[in-house]
């Protein structure tokens, strides 16, 4: 019985320790995981105008990436009727630092479409030229699927998008993350017809034929594909309220 009460001491007292140094590491890590997801958050935008970057994003050090958001990039955070909304409600919606960069646009998708924040960058590069970003999410096959897409200072040309996705089958659906060519088809394309209507753009599966709001689709990856071009619809459209006061 004695030995049996020490090895119930010795367990409780093991898995105590245990508990504790697993808690005190996360406390520690914590803002190492902070750090890296804001960071891999920024390159996930900057991605959108990568070919208006002098220098590739890959070889950007954390502090010129830091310096271009401080320096090329104003923030403002936006909800469907067009409205800017202050950066103390931002943080009372429960994002600390009040930046368009802080939404999580995942989170923003189980509001109601009246609630949701939407994220707005504008980019200034060195030639004093604009563009302006956006944030979209949608479903793809497995899982949810976001991006980010800039757009010329007309508000209607595509200059780029980057695309990301929770667990798309790699080789299939995943490209819509890891193909660059796939992705390059966008650049160029129109969101608006010649009369002003909003067409977006359409993943075409088999082939497009090369018109001003289409793309080819991805071979093996329909369902995602065509998660793609709703994302694009819905998502870009949510914005609109907001162009139009841009374009006055």
């Amino acid at each position: 019985m004695h030995n049996t009460n020490q090895v119930i001491k010795f367990v409780l007292i093991m898995t105590t320790l245990v508990a504790l140094t697993l808690a005190g590491l996360f406390t520690f890590l914590k803002p190492v995981h902070e750090a890296n997801e804001a960071l891999y958050n920024k390159k996930a935008i900057l991605y959108a105008v990568a070919s208006k970057l002098d220098t590739p994003i890959s070889k950007m050090s954390p502090e010129k990436i830091d310096d271009i958001f401080t320096n090329s990039i104003d923030q403002k955070v936006v909800n469907q009727r067009g409205e800017e909304i202050s950066k103390e409600d931002v943080i009372a919606a429960g994002y600390k630092g009040g930046r368009a960069e802080d939404v999580n646009i995942r989170k923003e998708k189980r509001k109601s479409d009246a609630d949701r924040l939407l994220p707005f960058y504008t980019y200034t590069d060195s030639k004093g030229d604009k563009s302006y970003i956006v944030s979209i999410v949608g479903n793809g096959l497995w899982d949810e699927i976001w991006g980010n897409v800039a757009l010329e200072s007309n508000v209607n040309t595509i200059a780029g998008v980057a695309f990301d996705h929770q667990a798309e089958t790699p080789g299939l659906g995943a490209e819509i993350k890891d193909n660059t060519s796939w992705k390059n088809q966008f650049t160029g394309k129109n969101l608006y017809a010649s009369n002003g209507d909003f067409k977006s753009i359409d993943v075409v599966k088999g082939g497009s034929k090369g018109g001003p709001h289409e793309v080819d689709g991805i071979s093996g990856a329909t369902i995602t594909a065509d998660g793609v071009a709703e994302m694009l619809d819905r998502g870009i459209e949510y914005y609109q309220p907001y162009f139009e006061k841009i374009k006055k």
